[in-house]
């Protein structure tokens, strides 16, 4: 299911540069992402995502991670959200809202999958890909409305990557990863990378539309203004 959802819901940031504000409510994010057949980020896709797992009756957290910033240090709490899963005997993380992540669950103790691993860190965990650090967590359980600070945050404040660039990206069934900017494409298979330079919003639009079953309900033009 991780797996699957990660290659079927894409990770993308379209509304905040729409101008349409994200709440923190389950029903409202239910129905963007399964009705509406639209993605997310963070809060919406885990939060979803915690949803479905704990209706199929699995025991489910929503965990606080600090995003590790490119010049060093740590977000801020509530930065990013992930899920513990409790499983028999065996504690497992999810993620299916970090962009580009681990594939499988990853077993809360040093372990690996997808290139990613996990290491101990005095009261917290931190996420590696390869030596870089992803993130932090500690494993304190939270509930959703716990995150409306970062989520606001990541709305609105220039500081915010989500504020700064236009993602839209999600990993392909058969390998890789497609992601589409507000001026390119860029697949990854192995290790070779293409990169397609978009010209206009239609052509964006119908690229859109193509790699991720996303056709917007409000005008694209107003992204492009800002991007």
């Amino acid at each position: 299911m991780h797996a699957q959802h990660l290659r079927t819901v894409p990770f993308e940031n379209l509304d905040i540069h729409l101008g349409v504000v994200i709440a923190l409510d389950l029903e409202a994010i239910l129905h963007k992402v399964v009705t509406r057949l639209r993605g997310g980020f963070c809060y919406e896709l885990n939060g979803a995502f915690a949803w479905l797992l704990a209706e199929l009756g699995y025991q489910t957290r929503l965990l606080s991670a600090q995003v590790a910033r490119p010049g060093g240090g740590w977000g801020h709490p509530f930065d990013h959200m992930l899920i513990r899963v409790d499983l028999d005997d065996r504690v497992f993380v999810a993620d299916v809202g970090f962009g580009e992540s681990f594939l499988r669950p990853l077993e809360l103790r040093a372990s690996r999958a997808d290139g990613f691993h996990l290491r101990r860190h005095g009261d917290s965990w931190v996420l590696f890909d390869d030596k870089t650090p992803k993130y932090r967590f500690e494993n304190t359980s939270h509930g959703l409305a716990d995150f409306a600070s970062g989520c606001a945050f990541h709305q609105s404040s220039p500081d915010s990557t989500f504020t700064q660039n236009l993602i839209t990206t999600i990993a392909r069934p058969e390998g890789g990863r497609v992601t589409l900017t507000s001026d390119k494409l860029i697949v990854h298979q192995g290790d070779t990378r293409t990169e397609t330079v978009v010209d206009g919003v239609d052509a964006w639009r119908e690229l859109l539309a193509e790699h991720f079953g996303i056709v917007l309900e409000h005008d694209p033009i107003r992204i492009f203004s800002r991007t």
